[in-house]
């Protein structure tokens, strides 16, 4: 009660620094006896650098924020400063325009939320950072279809979302106020993930979009970088872990996947331009 508000708000207080050292204690000597690592209340044992408990992810996650800043922002300039608007109402041909900008803003609160959980991992950080997780993969697989199929009528893209958004509501209630089910909540973000990415890449090669083998990198490589979800391994001297691996992983395919974004907006633009003349 009588700790400083900056060690309160980082949740260094008596008990967490003893449940920090008594795990080291116990990993050191499992190491002399040549025993493997072993999770503690679901994560492995990683050594904290200063107050950030997961250092490697935490400086991972801002780096990918960045990226998705960055992105938004070129987006944004492209359409609205590089590319021609409609006359009559000054708005962007571009038909995808607002989605984008809704997922950038998702895109970056999730990664703001992640690096924030990896810097101190405690029960209102950890809810925030798989709630804004589990938001941005529903929100994307609803833009994937929307583009996929050229929805454009906003009837019509309302029958689209609102199941997927009933779904990715009720899920994020049950894991914030009933249970927090991880091997749950894995599955429903394969799912999630594996059917856009694959939706994304058969959709490149049928229209034979102009920056589809963009788009087949990402798709491959995302395919590749969620490997490292699955297939996990203890940190390498308690820092390098297969999470940590996907979030370096995710930074370029980051900038390509903001690429192929803007250059899918010059492209329908292009196409719409033309049929206006």
């Amino acid at each position: 009660m009588l700790e400083p508000l900056y060690l309160q708000w980082k949740q260094l207080n008596c008990r967490s620094d003893c449940q920090y050292y008594c795990m080291l204690e116990r990993e050191n000597q499992r190491e002399k006896l040549g025993l493997n690592p072993v999770k503690y209340h679901g994560k492995w044992p990683f050594k904290r650098a200063s107050f950030f408990q997961e250092p490697l992810s935490a400086v991972l996650s801002a780096f990918n924020l960045l990226m998705h800043f960055v992105g938004w922002v070129t987006f944004y300039n492209l359409v609205y400063r590089k590319l021609p608007l409609r006359p009559e109402s000054r708005r962007t041909h571009y038909e995808y325009t607002g989605l984008w900008h809704i997922y950038g803003f998702l895109s970056i609160n999730a990664w703001f939320w992640s690096a924030i959980f990896h810097t101190r991992d405690f029960d209102l950080t950890e809810k925030l950072d798989y709630s804004s997780a589990v938001a941005v993969l529903g929100y994307s697989l609803i833009l994937c279809l929307l583009r996929v199929f050229n929805v454009k009528d906003e009837a019509s893209r309302v029958m689209f979302a609102a199941p997927i958004l009933a779904f990715v509501t009720t899920h994020i209630l049950y894991l914030n106020f009933y249970h927090m089910d991880y091997g749950w909540n894995m599955k429903v973000c394969l799912v999630m993930g594996v059917s856009q990415l694959l939706m994304w890449a058969i959709w490149g090669g049928l229209t034979r979009h102009p920056s589809r083998f963009k788009l087949w990198t990402v798709v491959i490589g995302g395919a590749l970088a969620m490997l490292l979800e699955i297939y996990d391994f203890p940190p390498f001297h308690g820092y390098v872990d297969a999470h940590s691996l996907w979030h370096a992983a995710t930074i370029p395919l980051t900038y390509l996947w903001w690429s192929f974004i803007k250059n899918d907006a010059k492209f329908r633009t292009s196409v719409l331009v033309k049929k206006v003349k």
